[in-house]
């Protein structure tokens, strides 16, 4: 009883801190990328630029996704009841693939747009985007790339798929700053057509990453295995039990930010069931101390 109290203290402390650093990271984003969308936008109007106009409705894009980011990591946070009795992790990967939607809608109207600039062949109605233009992409890039950094950090802190969804969508963002500042520089060099091409380029960058992000969240729905480092080193960690004759199955899944896992061993067939019932529970504490992600392990005991 009291091993569990300590147990539930730690996981409750655990839980807090989570939900504390999400919440100060997504603050620090919203506030962001409202100011660079509206600095963007003003931007882009007042020199003209297309690119930058495009940039700023990405800049935009993020403060939504973001908000749901922030939902979706609450409703993770939640403890498991009746109708949830492995936790609601997964809510994070629901949040994860509704940002992967809002990331590639953004970029196909913006590649629309663009491609049409392009396929039309009337460069010469393009008008030559502003210095202020080329001002605002290189603040986009370094403000971007901060927050990117700032908030991976911390998604890997706290184990986040959504937050570090959330840190890549900044990176993509800076990328396709930097699309923008090359087509920018280029329209003002004599080839307004290079405006359109960099919103080409930044609905590339965006696609991919929504791609991506879209990809990581269905493999946490579907019960995908971990990677074979960690399933090797749960492996080493059971065959250190000298009990342990042989691992006869060893299956990992990922649900949510966690790991469940189920594992056959075998051991000597003459131990009594109370015997082979502490080498089970044994190996069931040691994984779950040493593997933070690992909220679950079903051990099945076999006869050697």
């Amino acid at each position: 009883m009291w091993r569990n109290r300590i147990t539930k203290k730690v996981c409750v402390e655990s839980d807090n801190d989570f939900q504390r650093v999400a919440d100060r990271v997504s603050a620090v984003s919203i506030t962001g990328n409202l100011i660079l969308s509206v600095f963007k936008l003003i931007a882009g109007i007042m020199a003209h630029s297309n690119a930058m106009i495009s940039d700023a409705v990405h800049s935009a894009s993020d403060v939504f996704s973001t908000i749901v980011v922030i939902i979706g990591i609450r409703l993770a946070s939640k403890e498991a009841d009746k109708e949830h009795p492995y936790g609601h992790e997964r809510m994070e990967c629901v949040a994860a693939i509704i940002l992967a939607m809002i990331l590639f809608m953004t970029g196909l109207g913006i590649g629309i747009e663009a491609l049409r600039n392009i396929l039309s062949g009337n460069y010469g109605n393009l008008q030559v985007p502003g210095i202020l233009a080329l001002v605002a992409a290189i603040v986009s890039i370094v403000s971007k790339e901060a927050m990117f950094w700032y908030t991976k950090v911390n998604a890997v802190r706290i184990d986040s798929g959504a937050l570090l969804a959330d840190a890549w969508h900044h990176r993509s963002d800076a990328f396709s700053s930097v699309g923008a500042l090359i087509g920018i520089a280029g329209a003002r060099l004599g080839f307004p057509v290079m405006d359109s091409i960099a919103s080409l380029v930044i609905f590339v960058f965006i696609i991919k990453a929504a791609y991506d992000i879209f990809k990581d969240a269905v493999n946490k729905l579907v019960d995908h295995s971990c990677d074979e480092e960690t399933e090797q080193q749960i492996y080493d960690r059971v065959m250190r039990n000298k009990e342990v004759t042989r691992i006869d199955s060893l299956h990992t899944r990922i649900f949510g930010n966690k790991i469940y896992v189920d594992i056959e061993i075998a051991v000597d067939g003459s131990y009594t069931l109370n015997k082979s019932h502490e080498i089970a529970e044994e190996i069931h504490q040691d994984i779950e101390k040493n593997f933070q992600k690992v909220k679950h392990i079903m051990v099945h005991v076999n006869s050697a």
